[in-house]
């Protein structure tokens, strides 16, 4: 009986649950408000202002090596915290999907993501990448895991793409040249690839620590970035001395805000707040991206972008609303949740 109490005691210790003696565990502790204030405000306004960031950054670094720079070296910092507090380090083995995922997350997603800001606004960018749970519904009643779709999501589906299609419209009518089609279609490309990797992690075994398996998914997927870079000649034709201070700060901005300041804040908030309360970010976000561009960038902000800008939320909305009502009797732990919002 000792021995079996110490190994528990040893379990909550390793698994960085609280614990108060004499009273049981608590994973769930009340959070302050000004803390949940602090984590939302960092999810809601760092992460849509990274959009703009992704925009300076690319401004005199290659995309794919500028994302690979961030992601190993934001992965390299999250692997080295989990292990400082007592993180195991996954086997051989459990490297395998982490790496596969973050390929395809952060090569496919954000490589893409990357590439496009050099050819469209910040905002819009933001505002195509909010289109992402409507792509993992869509695949996942492909792949046959997902239900038959409740009206909600059928609606917010077509409310979506009605949504692109508005975005799209003048250009694809006119030939006005104020939209780059390639680079909005590199940003779809990238969202759909995001999702095919969401879709991926849920079929798969994960590591345990949702802090080391995402420090393994950064790193594998910032290696991958700047093998891509390599083959691509993007470092043959970069110079270092090219690159100009504002650039230099959107990376650091981009390494220590977006991907470990704000990444850390949404994992916290996963632990104390309801998965509803959490996912509202996927709303908020394109918003903050689109108002900054226009008020820091100068981006344009037209009567389109703001009409397609409602619908695509509407939808998300819709889509998100409709997909909480199918799978509400499944849910039993905050843990079941996978990340379904793509991240810049």
């Amino acid at each position: 009986m000792r021995d079996e109490g110490a190994s528990k005691i040893r379990n909550l210790l390793e698994s960085g649950e609280l614990i108060e003696i004499g009273g049981g565990s608590k994973s769930h502790a009340a959070p302050a408000t000004a803390g949940l204030v602090a984590a939302f405000a960092a999810v809601y306004l760092i992460w849509g202002s990274t959009y703009l960031a992704i925009r300076y950054a690319v401004e005199t670094f290659p995309p794919l090596l500028m994302m690979g720079v961030r992601h190993v070296t934001a992965g390299g910092l999250l692997y080295g915290w989990a292990r400082w507090r007592g993180t195991p380090a996954p086997k051989l083995r459990e490297w395998v999907h982490p790496v596969i995922i973050g390929v395809l997350l952060f090569l496919g997603g954000h490589g893409s993501l990357a590439w496009a800001e050099t050819r469209v606004p910040s905002g819009i960018a933001a505002l195509l990448v909010a289109t992402m749970p409507m792509w993992v519904v869509l695949l996942a009643r492909v792949k046959g895991t997902e239900g038959k779709l409740s009206r909600s999501a059928l609606a917010g589906l077509v409310l979506g793409f009605v949504g692109v299609a508005v975005l799209f419209g003048p250009d694809l009518w006119k030939h006005n040249g104020e939209l780059n089609l390639i680079g909005a279609g590199a940003v779809l490309f990238g969202t759909f690839i995001w999702a095919a990797g969401t879709i991926y992690m849920r079929s798969v075994k994960m590591p345990e620590s949702p802090v080391m398996s995402s420090a393994v998914q950064m790193f594998a997927g910032g290696v991958a970035l700047m093998l891509a870079a390599k083959l691509t000649g993007e470092t043959s034709r970069f110079h270092w001395a090219a690159v100009t201070g504002r650039s230099w700060l959107a990376l650091a901005y981009l390494i220590v805000f977006g991907s470990i300041i704000a990444f850390t804040a949404y994992s916290w908030l996963h632990t104390v707040a309801s998965p509803s309360r959490v996912s509202t970010y996927a709303y908020v976000n394109p918003v903050v991206a689109v108002l900054i561009g226009w008020a820091l960038a100068s981006e344009p902000l037209g009567v389109f972008t703001v009409i397609a800008t409602v619908i695509i939320l509407i939808g998300v909305g819709l889509v998100n609303t409709g997909h909480g009502e199918e799978h509400a009797p499944q849910r039993t732990t905050d843990q079941e949740e996978t990340t379904e919002e793509a991240v810049a």
